[in-house]
């Protein structure tokens, strides 16, 4: 066998591991993401098969390796202002229905490399300058994500042109940027002040972040057994203030998950509204 392959038995044995750690679910066909997210690790961690990382991996005691090995394996693909309607929502309809002059919290529950949060957080600077508009709110947005490596990336805040090439307009990215110097874009300080980062699994408790008005869980949702969906939109539910908004990914839908939300359809777009 290979050292790059790992045996039925070990990858069932993995998939279990992953999904009691953080709720993914692999199923039988995804051997070869396995294989490509953690063959880097073996030379990081100085071991010569991909069975024996795996193997490793179980053990309580490889706190460090475990924590690599959940980073690549949870280490998703995003973007600025990703399928567009969703910050579209948020600052014609959702911002200006909850602002009341009270502070506003909103939650990116996967953070990721920041593009989500960040996005949140200069929508709302362009609804705070939208003509009309005198808001007295103080707005927060909170980003959390399971990756360590993922959140350091969120604090920094720098990005390389490729990764501000993906669904970040010109105006945006020289309204909310500035240069560094060694050739990357940071976010600027005025936006930056809105978000803070936190490490989080979603199966863990959420109460000690307190409540919010909007919850993003965007293209989260896909990885999990329904059972685990259902878990987790619940205690969303829990953590959202009364009539406060839930917005999922396009292709994610809640169907026979929770019956705590009315689903409202909008033009684009659907968003579930706390009963």
């Amino acid at each position: 066998m290979s050292k790059n392959t790992l045996g039925d038995n070990d990858y069932r044995t993995f998939c279990q591991f992953l999904e009691q750690q953080c709720g993914i679910v692999l199923g039988d066909s995804k051997m070869y993401l396995v294989k490509s997210r953690l063959s880097p690790l073996m030379t990081r961690f100085e071991v010569e098969s991909l069975t024996e990382l795996v193997n490793r991996t179980l053990k309580p005691t490889e706190r460090q390796l475990r924590a690599a090995v959940i980073d690549a394996m949870t280490t998703n693909e995003t973007l600025w202002f990703r399928d567009t309607y969703p910050y579209e929502l948020l600052v014609d309809k959702l911002l200006p229905e909850l602002d009341k002059g009270r502070p506003l919290k909103i939650w990116s529950a996967a953070s990721s490399s920041g593009q989500e949060p960040y996005s949140i957080a200069m929508s709302i600077d362009e609804y705070k300058r939208k003509p009309g508009v005198n808001s007295r709110s103080m707005f927060s947005v909170i980003g959390t994500d399971i990756s360590n490596t993922m959140l350091e990336i969120c604090k920094n805040a720098e990005y390389d042109s490729l990764a501000l090439s993906r669904g970040l307009s010109p105006e945006r990215k020289s309204r909310f940027f500035e240069d560094t110097a060694h050739g990357m874009m940071r976010v600027k300080e005025e936006i930056k002040r809105i978000v803070t980062f936190r490490h989080l699994n979603l199966l863990d408790s959420y109460q000690l972040l307190g409540k919010f008005d909007i919850i993003f869980c965007r293209n989260v949702l896909i990885y999990f057994s329904p059972e685990i969906k259902s878990q987790i939109i619940n205690k969303f539910a829990a953590q959202l203030n009364p009539e406060g908004y839930l917005i999922l990914g396009a292709s994610e839908s809640m169907s026979g998950l929770s019956d705590k939300f009315n689903m409202i359809r909008c033009n684009p777009g659907i968003v579930y509204q706390k009963k």
